[in-house]
């Protein structure tokens, strides 16, 4: 079977089904709370505005933009925003949404694939690249979609990175504490899980879906990126998750947390690095 999970490959085809049924839902749970998020003002996060600063006039490419939340957060504090996905649903939405906070001019999205992005936006057009929670893990090559963040950035250019820990993607709770599945490191065979509904509440329509994921452990991700010309200016592992990733956690509003009596560990993390050539 091929590892390469684009049209036509079993592995893309099952996890576009999964995105497709999600999409409505995420979209209207109370877990992603955008009516409120609008009233609110249609913010970025504080904490990753905080790191980034201002970037107002700037040109920002949001690989893997799901529904556009985070896209429009950025169009809305004066970026120039693309937003990538693979997804129609997703990318209909995220147009919806877009004219519903008046920024169709601000930020468009465009529909593909992200090792498909050389062939879709032209070489040094971003000064920002801003990729979220949950995307990496549906890319078999690192190596390949650090490419893909160089092929974008303008010299001087930044990658702003939040991912799911890759030891998070390997621990399963256990009835006497916890197990070990899958690969730390990348791997040809994909993870595969089978599971009913999605991460987000009101979720029971997407219904039980069989998905294909990748793990990439820390060292691989910041090799990928100095193999392709960036330097790390930023790096930090976070004991927190924006989703409740085991059911024991507890949060609100993007920020899950272990449980007291549980050993600390890393859940997230955040990566910045900019292109020096």
């Amino acid at each position: 079977m091929s590892h390469d999970p684009r049209p036509g490959n079993e592995f893309f085809e099952a996890n576009l089904a999964y995105w497709e049924a999600a999409v409505p839902a995420h979209r209207r749970s109370a877990f992603y709370r955008i009516d409120e998020w609008i009233a609110e003002g249609a913010p970025p996060r504080a904490w990753e505005q905080a790191l980034l600063g201002d970037v107002a006039g700037l040109d920002l490419v949001h690989l893997q933009c799901h529904f556009g939340k985070d896209s429009l957060a950025w169009a809305n504090a004066g970026a120039n925003v693309i937003g990538v996905d693979f997804s129609p649903a997703a990318i209909d939405q995220a147009q919806k949404l877009a004219k519903r906070l008046g920024l169709s001019s601000q930020a468009r999205f465009v529909l593909g694939d992200t090792y498909d992005v050389p062939e879709l936006l032209p070489p040094s057009s971003a000064d920002l690249v801003y990729v979220s929670l949950g995307a990496l893990m549906w890319l078999p090559s690192i190596d390949r979609w650090a490419s893909v963040v160089a092929h974008l950035l303008r010299p001087g250019g930044r990658l702003f990175l939040h991912e799911v820990h890759p030891i998070g993607l390997i621990l399963d709770r256990a009835q006497d504490g916890w197990m070990l599945r899958g690969s730390y490191f990348e791997s040809g065979d994909p993870m595969v899980d089978t599971s009913e509904g999605s991460y987000t509440d009101g979720a029971e329509s997407v219904g039980t879906h069989t998905t294909y994921s990748w793990n990439h452990s820390l060292s691989e991700v910041i090799s990928a990126l100095l193999r392709h010309g960036l330097a790390v200016t930023h790096f930090e592992e976070h004991p927190w998750t924006s989703f409740a990733q085991f059911p024991e956690m507890r949060g609100e509003n993007e920020h899950f947390e272990t449980p007291a009596d549980w050993v600390p560990m890393p859940l997230s993390y955040t990566v910045m690095a900019i292109r020096s050539t």
